[in-house]
């Protein structure tokens, strides 16, 4: 998990042209998503963090978003995770 926070923006696109960075995650609510979600894009940057999979949000106790992972987070809704 990186703190956008701990990271400048040329070293972030790097991270993201490299896919060492796919998903981003609000660190307060506990939530993960795609980096194109629009829920993602308005957060502020000192709540905003990044992780290279799913597994590895999950692993720190994230949830999926609503609005970009739908059906992962209609699974985590019923319990089916």
């Amino acid at each position: 998990m990186i703190k956008h926070i701990d990271i400048d923006d040329v070293a972030l696109h790097q991270k993201i042209k490299q896919k060492e960075i796919v998903y981003g995650g609000n660190h307060n609510l506990k939530i993960y998503g795609t980096l194109q979600c629009k829920s993602g894009k308005r957060m502020k940057r000192e709540n905003r963090v990044f992780f290279k999979t799913i597994e590895q949000a999950k692993k720190n106790g994230y949830r999926p978003c609503g609005h970009c992972l739908r059906a992962d987070y209609k699974n985590w809704k019923n319990g089916l995770v």
